[in-house]
């Protein structure tokens, strides 16, 4: 999944022309000749001072341009101008690429104050984000330089409340606008955020954005990277924000197969299950739910490693049986736990033997004389392979079998089906000897 800048891109390309292009340019516009300030009945700037500033607006070569700036500057350094002359700075640099300074002095601008208006305070707020997703990973990862970005972030979004809609735009025009420079500040906050590693601060940010773009497929995973980033980490919402990133509709195919592997081994990791199955079986269901709802209900939840640790600590296959027939969460904890897993001399009453090159023993468990005698149909389905001897088991037969637990069938059909089994020898009657050949004697002449 790609960054804040592609998780924004849209509201970039949107915003460009009016944030970085006329945006700016109209926050520097050309200030009256003369600077006679009639209102207040004196000249806030000198004709010396307008005609510097003129020559340096004038200037097409972005180079040549900031070095009048800077000439003006030292000259007049406390210059009325110079709520024109910041944001030709801004323009500037950022037609020079260096970003730096466009941080620099878009935050000039927004050292001015009430002499800028919300318009070109949002312009400036705008711009100093719009660098900060040009730098380099590297420079982004300074902790000063991300947390100038996120409040440049904030303070943002609470000048856009403040700008006017221009002449000639419908309402709905400037809502959609409006709002896509809304998940652009929210997604620059969470970055920035992500950046100095202030994960429980990102969260709210990208929560921003999804409620403004629900199918951000970006920001859901990120949002996901967030929660088990956390200390602890919040498993259960993490894989829900990366199941909505691969079931998102802007996600394309290899994206989602790519976001659903690592959502799968993040599973995985978390529950350490024995049955790559019931994995499988677990992350079809967590799409299918995340997919209708961008909220976790509070019932969800996955037993993690240590839940399965503690359901095995005294388990036994009759606590198994059990809790299987029982259903509910329970049996859900308990198969986890115990698929997969070998057991050691299960007792059974064999219903069934089935003889081939693996054989099948269909077996009844048994834990008492009375169920022994009591049952006569099997709920366990043994595989047998490399003990041929077990084809002499009869019906009916008392055994003890170790193996390996890997499916079951619930009631009202249930049945445990069990893979490399192994008979108890003792259980297995012994081959009968050949009957002995009578030997006839010829009679005596």
């Amino acid at each position: 999944m790609s960054g804040t800048r592609k998780v924004a891109g849209l509201a970039m390309v949107a915003a460009l022309c009016l944030i970085l292009g006329s945006g700016l340019s109209a926050l520097a516009q050309t200030p009256a000749a003369g600077g006679q300030d009639a209102g207040a009945g004196k000249q806030p700037y000198t004709m010396a001072e307008y005609n510097s500033y003129q020559a340096c607006a004038s200037e097409k070569v972005p180079a040549t341009q900031v070095k009048c700036l800077d000439d003006f500057v030292s000259k007049y350094p406390n210059s009325a101008l110079l709520i024109y002359v910041y944001p030709l700075y801004v323009q500037a640099y950022g037609q020079l690429k260096n970003y730096q300074k466009v941080m620099e002095y878009s935050d000039k601008v927004i050292g001015l104050g009430d002499k800028i208006d919300a318009g070109g305070q949002y312009q400036a707020l705008y711009a100093h984000c719009f660098a900060y997703n040009a730098l380099s990973a590297a420079q982004q990862a300074d902790p000063a330089t991300a947390k100038a970005a996120r409040d440049a972030a904030v303070s943002g979004l609470k000048a856009l409340d403040g700008v006017k809609k221009p002449d000639g735009m419908t309402d709905d025009a400037f809502a959609t606008q409006k709002k896509q420079i809304q998940i652009y500040f929210n997604g620059t906050a969470a970055q920035a955020s992500v950046n100095i590693k202030d994960y429980a601060g990102a969260i709210p940010f990208y929560k921003a954005v999804l409620a403004l773009n629900p199918d951000d497929g970006i920001t859901s995973y990120r949002l996901g990277l967030a929660y088990e980033a956390l200390t602890p980490p919040q498993h259960m919402d993490a894989f829900w924000s990366i199941a909505r990133a691969v079931t998102a509709k802007g996600a394309t195919q290899a994206q989602s197969a790519k976001v659903k592997d690592y959502l799968r081994k993040l599973i995985v990791n978390y529950q350490q299950a024995a049955c790559d199955n019931l994995t499988d079986a677990e992350l079809a269901e967590l799409l299918q739910l995340a997919g209708s709802s961008a909220d976790r209900p509070a019932s969800y939840n996955l037993p993690s490693s240590a839940d399965l640790d503690a359901a095995r600590k005294d388990m036994t296959i009759a606590s198994v049986v059990t809790d299987l027939k029982a259903g509910g969460d329970k049996a859900k904890v308990t198969w986890l736990a115990s698929c997969g897993l070998e057991f050691p001399e299960v007792p059974g009453k064999v219903i069934e033997n089935i003889p081939g090159d693996v054989i099948e023993l269909k077996v009844a468990f048994v834990t008492s004389d009375a169920e022994f005698d009591a049952k006569t149909t099997p709920d366990m389905d043994v595989k047998i392979a490399g003990q041929p001897d077990v084809v002499r088991v009869e019906k009916d037969s008392a055994i003890h079998f170790t193996g390996t637990l890997v499916s079951y069938d619930p009631d009202p059909a249930f049945m445990l089906h069990w893979e490399k089994g192994k008979v108890k020898d003792d259980d297995i009657p012994k081959e009968k000897a050949a009957p002995k050949k009578t030997v006839h004697k010829k009679p005596s002449s």
